[in-house]
């Protein structure tokens, strides 16, 4: 046997999954001759406890087995796979050849006959042993009896093999549901309360204003917030507007240019409050329903304690001079980048007093920035070190890197990655990367979709209008189990800073007012839209799941067409559930085209008919393999069709 999955690329680390996610086990097994095989998948949970599961062919003359299961307890789990030589159903595919005909037809009945009374005692199988051996039975009498499925179930349950081999035992690492499935929400909190006086002079928000924002938040359906860093922001080179290098008196400052004489990254800005009022917002946020994300940026202003206590984390050039961050042609001159090589134990054991500290204060999921420029190995030790004390807690990378590091990012232990989702756009490109997520990478990597950031405005935000809105987020909410947006998409804030993917007027730089109220008062804010696809991804299961998604076909190059099925033969309770997207990635164009389904990957007969209903408009169809689709950008740029599966399918 060989190409065991799910395992990560060398089989370094464990291969993950989140509890209440269907995992495909599957293996390449074959051997010479026609003799039939058997394949079992033997599973061990965290308690020790193991079980055994058939695997079935995934298709003929493709030596590939699969066993689907839904895991759902969390901790280390242990698999292999058996394989063996089946010796009854060898049997029984040249008895049902050769009985008919004629050939070897008494050889045939001993054969079968040895191999009954090798099978047991147990009723079924010693009733047919005795009929085996029956001189008043015709031959085909007895091969209807060995077709019997109460005997099929029978032998089926304790199978007659023989040359039995098993694979080494693979790991599998099974998180919990949060490391896989959430709706992510962002904002600054000190520009929630934010108040401006008649002479532009600003007072920030604090802690206790912004849990005012928390219950609109929930009730558009998002179950993680995450803040930008809230800790002291340094004053040398600070930032000011849209990134400029001019400051006026007032000016926040980049919340990433961490740390003043008021702390580092164990203190909050004082404009926010205390730590006590940022327990007070966790509390809150809790109550709704609500895990805060906290950013963990590894990096400091020129003002953070650590420059003047810690020298040696830093790079100093030939001036004498402390290097700040670059990524040209981006300049920052507010922000030191450590350096991991000259004191790596020292910093290790920082960060992880930092992250020992914000858990105890009741955070568990951390959004981290930039990892991709720090060390695989530290990220190795401290990732090890934190889930072994704190197997709750999630980390997100924020790694818009190249696909070797943003992998083995997620190879050495964080939960979920952002991805080049913001840059796949066109029908080709959105196939390849959504097959890539959901089937190349699931073993390891856990995609969190964000349909924009503060730094990333995408050219097709930029210009596609409302349409190019509406299709960013439902492909999001739709394709992968975690997605997130930025305040402000849904006020549809489109306008850029020249020659660049940020927004103008970057709250990254400054407070931003934003009238909520009014936008949905006056029907211009995405709020209702962006609160369905949450309702719809809360309403069907088969929308937390990753490696269920499958690309289908439509005669248009604008036209995407995708699915998620859950079988409900998989789940507890969960029941069958099926949902087929068909999406106009031009968000300036009415489209016309006919869609064409494979129907067997939705559990359907391939020329089955069958109702579909719109869960955005209520609509209902009548589908099958090839339908024909109209869709109007401007009006109505996607369907999200639940399939109605007949009674008793």
């Amino acid at each position: 046997m060989r190409h065991l999955a799910p395992q990560q690329p060398g089989n370094l680390w464990p291969a993950k999954a989140y509890a209440g996610e269907v995992v495909p086990f599957e293996a390449t097994v074959f051997r010479e001759g026609h003799d039939r095989l058997g394949v079992r998948l033997i599973i061990t949970d965290p308690t020790g406890r193991a079980t055994t599961f058939r695997m079935r062919s995934v298709a003929a003359g493709t030596d590939r087995w699969r066993a689907e299961l839904q895991l759902n307890v969390e901790g280390t789990w242990t698999w292999k796979v058996r394989a063996f030589a089946d010796d009854w159903a060898t049997w029984l595919h040249n008895a049902e050849v050769k009985i008919p005909a004629g050939i070897d037809v008494d050889l045939m009945i001993t054969m079968g006959r040895d191999l009954l009374e090798r099978a047991g005692t147990r009723k079924v199988v010693a009733d047919a042993a005795a009929a085996f051996a029956d001189p008043a039975l015709s031959p085909e009498a007895k091969l209807a009896v060995a077709l019997d499925p109460r005997l099929t179930a029978a032998i089926e349950a304790k199978p007659l093999a023989s040359l039995t081999t098993e694979s080494e035992p693979l790991s599998l690492r099974v998180e919990r549901p949060r490391a896989g499935v959430g709706s992510w929400y962002e904002f600054f909190p000190r520009s929630e309360g934010a108040k401006r006086a008649k002479d532009g002079t600003w007072t920030s928000g604090t802690f206790r204003t912004a849990a005012k924002r928390l219950p609109a938040v929930a009730e558009m359906g998002f179950d993680v917030l995450y803040l930008p860093p809230i800790h002291p922001i340094g004053h040398a080179f600070r930032k000011g507007p849209n990134n400029s290098l001019v400051t006026q008196p007032g000016d926040p400052g980049s919340p990433w240019a961490i740390g003043s004489a008021d702390g580092g990254h164990d203190a909050v800005h004082p404009d926010l409050g205390t730590v006590k009022d940022f327990q007070f917002f966790l509390q809150t946020a809790n109550k709704l329903g609500i895990e805060v994300a906290l950013d963990f940026a590894l990096q400091c202003s020129p003002d953070h304690p650590w420059v003047t206590e810690h020298p040696e984390w830093f790079t100093h050039l030939p001036d004498g001079s402390i290097a700040y961050a670059e990524n040209p042609p981006k300049k920052y001159q507010d922000i030191y980048p450590i350096n991991f090589d000259t004191d790596p134990v020292g910093i290790r054991t920082e960060v992880l007093r930092l992250l020992r500290y914000w858990i105890g204060l009741g955070v568990r999921i951390f959004r981290v920035d930039n990892p991709h420029t720090k060390p695989l190995q530290f990220w190795e030790v401290v990732l090890h070190e934190i889930n072994t004390e704190f197997p709750d807690v999630v980390f997100l990378a924020e790694a818009f890197t190249r696909p070797a590091m943003l992998h083995s990012l997620a190879q050495v232990g964080y939960q979920q990655s952002y991805t080049y989702f913001t840059w796949r756009n066109t029908k080709a490109e959105l196939e390849e990367f959504f097959t890539s997520i959901s089937h190349e990478t699931s073993a390891f990597l856990r995609p969190n979709l964000f349909v924009n950031t503060p730094d990333i405005l995408t050219e097709y935000l930029q210009f596609g209008g409302l349409p190019a809105y509406r299709i960013r987020a439902a492909l999001a909410a739709t394709a992968s189990p975690s997605w997130g947006v930025y305040a402000g998409y849904e006020l549809f804030e489109h306008v850029a800073r020249p020659g660049s993917e940020e927004n103008i007027d970057n709250e990254k730089y400054e407070y931003k007012q934003r009238d909520w109220a009014a936008a949905e008062k006056a029907g211009t804010s995405l709020a209702p839209y962006l609160t369905r696809l949450n309702l719809i991804r809360a309403a069907h299961p088969a929308l937390r799941q990753l490696r269920n998604l499958d690309v289908h076909w439509s005669d248009d190059d604008s036209i995407l067409v995708y699915s998620k099925f859950l079988d409900g033969a998989y789940t507890e309770g969960a029941g069958t559930d099926a949902l087929i997207m068909v999406v106009n990635v031009d968000p300036h164009s009415v489209r016309e085209t006919m869609v064409h389904l494979d129907l067997t990957r939705l559990g359907l007969a391939p020329d089955a008919r069958f109702t579909v209903r719109d869960l955005l408009t209520g609509d209902s169809f009548e589908w099958g393999r090839d339908n024909y689709v109209r869709l109007d950008a401007f009006t109505q740029p996607l369907h999200i069709l639940h399939v109605e599966y007949p009674k008793g399918r």
